[in-house]
């Protein structure tokens, strides 16, 4: 019979909660560390392309994303002032029967919840702020805000952009800001006043960018996101409140639209857009990183979520089986699975071009992690 390893993630974003649905799927002990005291309904869209929810669906999220999430029939690329239509890749009953499954829209907050509900609550530890890490003769113990300490047979470092468990490994880093800024909101289709939409768009302008889809099957909340200069801003918030003056200005050359999307628009937040160079290791002893932590990437291809949704599957996979004096060498394994790719996605949403013309996604939507050979 396989040891049950006894593995701590350290963040309950959509990352740490994936990784621990999918290492209890291959019988493993998980805990799992927030340093928040509750979740919230984050105000955010998010796409969710085949490449992630063929994973979503192992795990027994398929009912509820079919019945909440949004199944757009195309993803247009529109230039910006005219409107003119420069790519239009189908989604819908196309996409589902290219890859076998879907390729949904929705609320960051929904597909969170869901989450959140396929592990059991009881292993999911709230108000925990790692505070410090280290490991021992095989064990890992974590120190926490609260005065708390933990001890595990490894550690996952899951906690995003901002990581301790990065930190730990590599040393203090700062992001480089790109001198862009995302303003984001979701907003009842109300109050729109009868402008038609796409069910998903992104407006390419010269130097700045906004995309817009629905973000359930009632259409009635829409999202938008954008990408805009602003290099005067450094502030990395998911919560910091956004100028609508300033917002509606900075589009004022637009189609019309967009204009009077962001005129109707009653509230935006505002984040600055940051990257980090790939890592050459995200692995050390019985300490891994995953996701954000890892490989940090802008939203141009909207695959940071489903990278670190991939990166759960593969370390399940190259954990099944393993005993304790495994653990590096099974570690070590996942690293060099996922290096490479998620390098290059890294890279790819740097440029971003992705999608502006016609573009072949095979490489991106057609990986399955539960597939691909490991290193």
């Amino acid at each position: 019979m396989a040891e049950r390893l006894n593995i701590a993630i350290v963040g309950a974003g959509i990352g740490g909660l994936t990784a621990a649905a999918c290492l209890r799927r291959f019988g493993h002990d998980v805990t799992i560390y927030e340093q928040a005291r509750s979740f919230t309904r984050l105000g955010a869209g998010i796409q969710q392309a085949p490449n992630a929810v063929r994973i979503l669906f192992a795990l027994g999220l398929e009912q509820k994303l079919r019945a909440s999430a949004f199944q757009p029939d195309a993803n247009l690329s529109r230039d910006h002032d005219s409107g003119d239509v420069t790519n239009a890749q189908e989604l819908g009953a196309a996409i589902e029967g290219r890859y076998g499954v879907p390729y949904f829209l929705m609320h960051r907050g929904d597909l969170h919840a869901m989450l959140a509900d396929a592990v059991p609550p009881e292993i999911v530890r709230q108000n925990h702020k790692l505070d410090g890490i280290e490991q021992t003769g095989g064990t890992v113990r974590l120190r926490f805000a609260n005065g708390e300490t933990a001890e595990a047979d490894i550690a996952i470092g899951a906690d995003g952009v901002h990581s301790i468990v990065r930190e730990t490994l590599h040393g203090p880093e700062k992001p480089s800001f790109t001198g862009r800024v995302a303003y984001r909101t979701v907003f009842p289709t109300r109050l729109l006043g009868g402008i038609e939409l796409d069910s998903c768009c992104k407006w390419w302008g010269p130097d700045r960018h906004i995309v817009m889809y629905f973000t359930n099957p009632r259409r009635d909340e829409v999202y938008f996101v954008t990408s805009t200069p602003e290099p005067d801003f450094g502030v990395e918030s998911w919560s910091a409140k956004g100028d609508l003056v300033t917002l509606r200005a900075a589009y004022d050359t637009f189609h019309p639209t967009v204009r009077g999307v962001l005129a109707a628009c009653p509230d935006v937040h505002k984040w600055a857009l940051v990257v980090r160079e790939p890592l050459s290791h995200w692995t050390e002893g019985h300490i891994a990183l995953l996701g954000d932590a890892c490989h940090p990437m802008t939203p141009y291809m909207a695959q940071g979520a489903s990278s670190s949704i991939e990166d759960a599957a593969v370390l399940g996979r190259c954990l099944e089986g393993v005993g304790r004096d495994g653990i590096a060498k099974a570690l070590k394994r996942y690293e060099t699975t996922r290096l490479e790719r998620t390098a290059t996605i890294q890279r790819t949403s740097a440029q971003n071009t992705w999608q502006k013309n016609a573009t072949n996604p095979d490489w991106v939507y057609g990986y399955d992690a539960w597939t691909t050979p490991l290193a």
